[in-house]
């Protein structure tokens, strides 16, 4: 396994940031500390995003808008907070969970290992509108194509395979979710399943602690090479049927994207998890709780242009 993206060092560093941020910008919120706005504003040079705590908003004059509820961009090359809109507040994600789902089945599953399909998978995924990936009942497939399966199409089929299996159960797969969650220093989420469908309650997540998440995602080679793919095509053989998907994320027709994951309920509105490689460093933002669709992408694309020249003379 590659070595963790958060090291025990880092903790609530972008929390600091974001406070200093938002006193410098004259946008300091009650949500947010003493302790936090006593911070000096330099050190959102040298911050990252673990544990942000507060609806605190950095917000600099030239950003483009963001109408979503939260929103979150940084650098995560310096740690630097880019921008911020109510990064803190805990809102549903949607199928943003499925990167979890996919960070906790790479602790432990190699992605050449086989697991099969059941009527169980096909069943609960044909349930209550949720995407799917056209899985089918009997088929056995190596890991790899089932995360494929995952992000691209956010297939809650695959969701629901990779679950069982490497839970062992549905329920033991989420208490692991939530145990990676607090390892990561995600303080504000919890997870009650594997696909971010409504189920239970649907949970709950913040644009900070998701945009930490899409950081560790982007970690593992192996992720970051699917949440960059466009298109992904299994060839039929004697274990399996042929399956073909397209990623769900318009973003990865830009140069330089890399991911990460889009989502929608209706109880969470349009979600995604963006990220690019722009000279040399990777930005990585959130945005939830938008109410267009093609918005939050056109919405990410003008963050992302702007966060890799903001300061450039």
């Amino acid at each position: 396994m590659p070595t963790s993206l958060f090291s025990s060092a880092r903790p609530r560093r972008w929390g600091r940031a974001l406070a200093g941020a938002a006193l410098a910008a004259g946008v300091l919120t009650t949500g947010t500390t003493a302790a936090q706005a006593a911070t000096p504003v330099t050190t959102a040079t040298t911050a990252t995003t673990a544990s942000f705590a507060g609806p605190a908003s950095y917000a600099p004059a030239d950003a483009p808008a963001v109408l979503g509820r939260a929103a979150l961009v940084v650098d995560t090359s310096t740690g630097e907070v880019r921008y911020s809109k109510d990064a803190g507040e805990r809102l549903p994600v949607a199928s943003l969970t499925k990167m979890m789902t996919a960070h906790v089945v790479l602790q432990e599953a190699d992605p050449a290992d086989v697991v099969e399909v059941t009527a169980e998978d096909v069943r609960y995924a044909a349930r209550g509108g949720a995407a799917v990936a056209g899985l089918r009942a009997g088929d056995r497939l190596p890991v790899r194509d089932v995360l494929h399966a995952l992000m691209l199409p956010s297939g809650a089929d695959a969701a629901h395979v990779l679950a069982r299996t490497y839970g062992p159960g549905v329920e033991g797969f989420v208490g692991k979710m939530n145990a990676a969650a607090r390892e990561l220093g995600m303080a504000d989420t919890l997870y009650v399943n594997a696909d971010g469908m409504p189920t239970n309650g649907g949970g709950h997540s913040t644009a900070a602690d998701q945009a930490r998440l899409a950081e560790a995602v982007l970690g593992n080679e192996t992720l970051k090479s699917i949440t960059s793919t466009r298109h992904h095509s299994v060839e039929a053989t004697s274990e399996h049927g042929s399956y073909s998907w397209r990623n769900t994320n318009r973003l990865l027709a830009q140069p330089g994207a890399v991911g990460v994951k889009t989502g929608y309920t209706r109880a969470a509105g349009y979600t995604l998890a963006f990220a690019a490689e722009r000279d040399g460093r990777l930005l990585v933002g959130v945005i939830l709780g938008e109410s267009d669709s093609g918005r939050r992408f056109d919405t990410a694309q003008a963050l992302l242009d702007w966060a890799a020249t903001a300061g450039k003379a």
